[in-house]
């Protein structure tokens, strides 16, 4: 069972800036998210990379792979349901390059 995260303001847009189906911004928000999720990986790596000098009860290379399987599903979901807003605001940023460059 999965739940979503509803954030207030998530992911804020401009007026009139909704992505439309299949178009530019849409794959830019798409792309974004990607990038959310993947410094969410990384953030967590790191974090659990900490060693606080205790003896672990479970452990070994299968712990290991587990520990990064669920850091990445949680980083994917993270980044999908804008927890961060890291990704809207890449969008954001991204889209007004666009819009110049159009």
């Amino acid at each position: 069972m999965q739940t979503k995260l509803a954030l207030p303001g998530a992911y804020p847009q401009s007026p009139g800036a909704a992505p439309a189906p299949g178009g530019e911004r849409a794959r830019l928000a798409e792309v974004a998210k990607q990038f959310e999720a993947i410094f969410l990986r990384q953030l967590l790596a790191s974090a659990r990379a900490t060693d606080f000098g205790g003896d672990e009860l479970f452990g070994g290379q299968g712990m290991e792979t587990f520990t990064e399987m669920r850091d990445a599903r949680f980083a994917e979901i993270a980044a999908g349901t804008g927890a961060l807003g890291l990704a809207s605001m890449i969008e954001m940023q991204l889209a007004r390059h666009m819009e110049k460059g159009a």
